[in-house]
Order: structure tokens, then sequence, then C-alpha cells
């Protein structure tokens, strides 16, 4: 290498290389879209090429130069789809550091060859590999920080005069930024694994070093945040799901400014996104809302489904003891971001429960939250351009009215929010197309239907209270069974094949909902009120045909028992009975012949 002027020279295109792959490559033509990868790989060649050990410092000093220009090749070779290439340069890299990678001028590069590894066996679907390569970085971070821990030296400063290298500051919020990547791939890896738990752990802490390090993009931040607000969704962690729920809304609002300066070479993805990860984060708002609702109603729900106000009365003085207690010691191990963020975040979560509603009151606070976030997601998720998206909405808006029906002691009341949900799926699944939407259909009539059944056995329950069923009660309940029939009867024609032909064996993903149908079918004939003698025995018949369809179907297919257990059972009850019913209609009918 050229001593003197030289070395300027040579640090000057080393900066050009990098500015050439971070800034410039964003403006290449879609023609062209690896035309400044291209050069800054010619210009990285040159250097490599100038570079010598007559420069002071000896061999150590040029092992680690080397070193970085063949972490640049590789990362270059890897983002120009040049894999082999890639791996290869890395892979010289970390040989060139291995003596000393844990020293504080080799460590941060080490690691982040380790990181492009593991990115690139990822790309290749070689994810155990990833994995190791991952691990490696994680484990070589940890020992450096427990022998040495003070902030090393960035890559880019090889690269530098003396008077522009980092701060001590400046060095330590890089490497940092190099170990939460880490993290960060090793989150995605974990995920492809199965190893559910361990990728949430590891989202997580990825998640609270980006606000820590001020190294995040607001929008992926939101999403990701949303993301793992799911996962503790499932394992009914709902003060932590409401607290990453909260803190990506705080987060996406910060949009369009930009995170930290060692970021500003780098583009937010485009902002046209907005609306739409707007929609997504209210999706995870509404899933949050429903889960909560639906969770508390398992806890008070009694054999039949009705709400037990012995245990309500027991969760409630529970709670009182316990809530608060339980939320100091757990909030410090998920707590997001400085005191700031965190107080945006705190007003947020304020604005809905993360304990289990037990009674109406707390019920609907939680789904008035839910049904906001429902008409924010439809502002973008339209029928227009989002079919299935938009549907999935209304779906859970029914359910979230479902939910909070439970918590209604009035039947009427009740019975006026199961209308709504009618109200709202009707219309859609009267304009779907069975031909390009046929899943979507069968889950809108089996909906639909235990809708109308629902409301069917609510004006049962209202009738039984008068002394004397009135004309209106009676045609109020024969018209929403007839109207339950119809959707059973539409959801179990669709199983049928082009010959019009019903399956003789059921598909296991079919069978459940298809013996339901047959089982509430036979239940709503039964329930059909009729002054016609002839009439009803009609209807006793129907009623029986369909219960036993249910005993002969799981005599034939034993199998299919364990998925309708409570169904056979009273369905076997109704075939022994109902015959002897009909015997004494028929001869009280002949009677006054």
């Amino acid at each position: 290498m050229a001593a003197g002027a030289g070395w300027p020279a040579v640090c000057e295109k080393f900066r050009a290389a990098r500015t050439l792959s971070a800034v410039e490559s964003l403006k290449d033509p879609e023609t062209e879209p690896y035309r400044s990868k291209y050069s800054a790989r010619a210009l990285l060649q040159e250097v490599k090429q100038l570079l010598s050990a007559a420069e002071e410092g000896g061999e150590a000093v040029l092992a680690v130069r080397r070193a970085v220009l063949e972490y640049e090749l590789g990362v270059n070779h890897t983002d120009t789809e040049e894999l082999s290439a890639g791996e290869e340069h890395l892979q010289r890299c970390t040989q060139l550091l291995e003596p000393h990678r844990l020293s504080p001028d080799c460590v941060s590069l080490y690691i982040q060859a380790q990181n492009n590894l593991g990115i690139l066996w990822s790309q290749r679907d070689e994810i155990e590999t990833a994995q190791t390569y991952l691990e490696s970085a994680e484990a070589l971070y940890n020992q450096y920080m427990k022998e040495d821990g003070n902030p090393p030296l960035d890559p880019s400063e090889h690269f530098m005069a003396e008077e522009e290298k980092l701060t001590d500051q400046e060095r330590s919020k890089r490497f940092e930024k190099a170990y939460t990547h880490t993290l960060y791939y090793l989150a995605q890896v974990y995920q492809h694994l199965d190893m559910i738990e361990k990728a949430a752990q590891y989202c997580h802490t990825t998640l609270k070093r980006q606000l820590e390090y001020c190294g995040y993009y607001p929008v992926e931040w939101a999403r990701n945040a949303a993301t793992l607000s799911q996962y503790y969704l499932s394992k009914e962690c709902f003060m932590e799901a409401r607290h990453c729920l909260a803190a990506a809304s705080v987060i996406f609002s910060q949009a369009g400014q930009v995170p930290s300066a060692e970021d500003a070479d780098e583009t937010e993805p485009d902002q046209q996104d907005l609306p739409e990860r707007k929609g997504e984060i209210a999706r995870c708002w509404i899933k949050y809302c429903l889960n909560l609702l639906q969770s508390a109603r398992k806890l008070l729900e009694d054999n039949i489904g009705e709400l037990d106000p012995d245990r309500q009365l027991e969760l409630k003085a529970q709670r009182k003891k316990e809530e608060d207690e339980k939320e100091k010691g757990r909030k410090k191990a998920v707590l997001f971001g400085t005191s700031d963020i965190c107080d945006s975040v705190l007003a947020m979560e304020e604005k809905v429960s993360s304990v289990y509603p037990l009674d109406f009151q707390e019920a609907r606070e939680v789904f008035l939250v839910g049904q906001n976030y429902v008409q924010e997601a439809k502002e973008f998720f339209q029928v227009d351009g989002y079919v299935t998206d938009h549907i999935e909405i209304v779906q859970d808006h029914s359910a979230l009215f479902k939910v909070l029906a439970f918590f209604e002691e009035d039947y009427e009341r009740r019975c006026k929010m199961h209308k709504r949900r009618i109200d709202m799926l009707e219309p859609i699944y009267a304009d779907l197309n069975p031909q390009y939407y046929l899943l979507i259909c069968r889950q809108l009539q089996c909906e639909l239907a235990d809708t109308y059944y629902e409301m069917m056995d609510l004006k049962v329950a209202i009738g039984n209270r008068l002394e004397k069923l009135d004309s209106h009660t009676v045609k109020k309940i024969n018209s929403l069974a007839q109207f339950a029939i119809k959707y059973y009867e539409l959801f179990l024609d669709s199983l049928r094949n082009p010959d019009k032909v019903f399956p003789e064996k059921l598909e296991e993903d079919v069978l459940r909902p298809a013996m339901v149908a047959k089982f509430h079918i036979a239940r709503l004939y039964g329930k059909l009120i009729t002054s016609d003698s002839k009439k009803q025995l009609e209807n006793m018949q129907t009623s029986l045909e369909y219960y036993t369809f249910l005993v002969d179907y799981c005599e034939k297919y034993p199998d299919a028992v364990p998925a309708i257990e409570t169904e056979l059972e009273l369905s076997k009850e109704m075939v022994n009975l109902l015959p002897g019913s009909m015997e004494r209609l028929r001869a009280k009918v002949s009677s006054f012949v």
C-alpha cells in the first residue's frame, strides 16, 4: 500500500464503496437493480489490491483490514443473490479473525460476520445451520461483555484516520445494535423451528433493546410488537399482550421520523403502507378484546353455558385480593422503552383492562374498545379489494357481540345483540359466490344458523315465562327456527357432490360441523309450534330421521364418536323416545276422528 498520502485515498475509496452500497443502491433503476452494488464491489477489490504489509501496524493490523474487506465483499455478494461467493468471503473473514475474535479490534466484526452467515443459511432454508452461527455470535457477545466489556471498535474504523475514530458512546451503540440484530435473527430462526416460546422471548428482548438504543423503524417495530401480542394472547397473558399492543400503537404514531443517526442512510419501508399497517394493529387489538372476553366467559360459565353467579362472586373476591401484587411483579419483566415512551404506553393501557371482565358493565367496556378497532380496521380492509380480510373483521365483530350477550341477563336485550350479528353477516353472505369463497360461505352458513338457533332458544325461554304463549311469540319462534334450519341445510348441501349426493363418509374437517348441523335441525323440528296435529307428526318424523342419521352414522363409523359424544347420547335418547310420543299423538288424533 502507498504510504503517506496513499492511505487517506484508500480510506476514501472504502467509504465511497459503502456509500454506493447503502445509499446510491436505493436509487438504482429496476432494469439494473444491482448497478451500485457492482460498482461498490469493484472499489472494494481495488482497496484489497492496495493493502500490503508495508503499512505500519504489521500483520495483525493487515489481517483485520483484510477481514473487513472480506466481510464487505461477503455482504455485497449476498445482497446480489450470489450466496456461494458471499459465503466464501464471510468464511474468509471469520478465519482471519478467529485467533483474535475476543479482542476489542475484532469482536464486533466477527459477530456481524456470524450474523450474516446466519442470514445466508436462512436464505438457503438451512435453518439449523443458521441457528449454529447465530448462537455462536450470541455466545461471543456474552463472553466478551463478561471478560472485557469495553466498547469495541466498529469495523468501519479500520479504514479511518485517527482523528475520525468514533467515541466510546458511538462504538457501544453500534456494538449493541449488532447484538440486537443477532437476537432478532435468532427470534426468526426459533420461529421457523417451532420453538415458539423461545422465539417470543427473543422477540421481546429485541424490541426492548431496539427502543433502548433507538435503533428501530417505528412501523416495523410496531408491527413486530403487535405480532408478539398474539403469542401472549395464545398463552392468556393479557397484561403482556396489552402492553405490546399499547407500545405498538404509541411507536406507530412516530412513523415518518428517523429514529437514530446511524439509520439516517436507511429508509423505512414505503410510507404508502401506513394505512394497511394501522389496520393490522387494529386487528390485533380486536383479537385482544375478543380473547379477553372469551376467556372470561370460559371461567364464568356453568355446564349449560350460562353465567354462574356463585363463580362470579368467587372470582370477584379473588381478583380484589390478587391483582395489584400480580401486576406489580409481572410489569418489571415486560416494560418497554424509556420513561417518556413508558408514560404514553401506560396512558394507552389505561383505555382497556387486562383483567377478566366479570360482569356486563366490565365486559361492555372491553367490547366497546374492540368495536372501535373494528371500525378502524375496516377503514383500510374494505370489501372492495380485501374480501377475505373484511369478512374476518366482520366475523370478529359478530363474535364480540356473541360473547357480550353471554354477560347480559335480560333475554330480550340478548336477542337484540344476536340480531345485530344477523344484520352484519347476512348481507355479506348474500354477496358471496360459493364457487370462489366456499370455505367462507360455509363458515357464514354455520354462524348464521347458530345465531338464529340461539335467538330461537331465547324466545322459547321468554315464552316459558308467560302464562300463555301469544300468537306473536309463536310466530317469532317458528320464524327463527325456520331460518336456522335454512342455513344449516345450506351448509349440508354445500357438502354434496355435483350430483347432489351427500357423502357417505365425511371428511374430518367437516365431520363435527355437519353432525352438529344434523343434530340442531332435529331439535329445531321438535321446537316448531303448530296446532295442526298432522303437521306436528310430520315435524316429529323429520326430527326422528335426523337423530337416526347421527346414530346410524356412528355405528357405521365408530371413529366419529369422540367428535360428537354429547350429541350422540342425546340422539340415542330421542331415537328411543320419539316413536312412543308419535304413537301417543296418533292415538290422540284418531280418538278425535
